[in-house]
């Protein structure tokens, strides 16, 4: 189940990460709303996931999650950069994450 956690967290991760840019400098209110329920949310399944994950393993897979996501939504909302360093930079942290999870204990 922590396994579970730690995946959702990393989603709302990606959620208020994406989130901040729609805040304007927190000076729209839904935005901001949404935002800050992401973070809560996403801190509060990281905490659960780490009742039973190593810290260390836990915390690099949701960063992990995040950045990847965040890079991807940035791509596809904002038109940001996909050259092939930066999908390639973005592919080893996606083997980092896959070979955390590989050697963590269940």
């Amino acid at each position: 189940m922590a396994w579970i956690y730690l995946a959702f967290a990393g989603l709302f991760e990606i959620g208020w990460a994406i989130g901040l840019k729609y805040t304007d400098g927190f000076t729209r209110p839904m935005p901001t709303i949404l935002t800050v329920g992401s973070m809560v949310i996403s801190l509060g399944l990281l905490g659960l996931a780490l009742k039973t994950l190593p810290v260390g393993t836990a915390y690099a897979i949701w960063t992990g999650i995040g950045t990847v996501g965040t890079v991807a939504l940035g791509i596809f909302l904002f038109g940001e950069s996909a050259n092939a360093i930066r999908l390639a930079c973005i592919a080893l942290i996606v083997a980092g994450i896959l070979g955390l999870k590989a050697v963590a204990p269940e």
